[in-house]
């Protein structure tokens, strides 16, 4: 029988163990941004795998550019209702002078 080839989220799985050290070294409040940069990497597993690529680590770099692209778009459009909402109420979001 043939070898069979190991998927992305293997080879995504060993990366994060490859890292380890890093994420002992960081500071205690970023340990979760770091986890979070695998989970991103990991809810995009689907088409990172379609790249068969040589090199997964890549795949696992452009999993979290796009996940990063996404939240970046969903923080605009939030701004942007909220933007609109004030012009609507014909506010600028400062406080009224005299409601101290």
């Amino acid at each position: 029988m043939g070898r069979t080839n190991a998927t992305y989220r293997q080879h995504l799985d060993a990366y994060e163990q490859r890292c380890q050290s890093f994420r002992r070294a960081l500071r205690r409040e970023r340990k979760p941004d770091f986890d979070r940069v695998f989970e991103r990497a990991r809810n995009h597993a689907h088409a990172a795998g379609h790249l068969n690529a040589t090199d997964p680590e890549r795949a696992a770099v452009l999993s979290v550019l796009v996940a990063q692209e996404a939240a970046i778009r969903d923080l605009r459009e939030q701004l942007a209702d909220v933007q609109k909402e004030q012009e609507s109420d014909g506010s600028d979001g400062e406080t009224p002078a005299g409601a101290d």
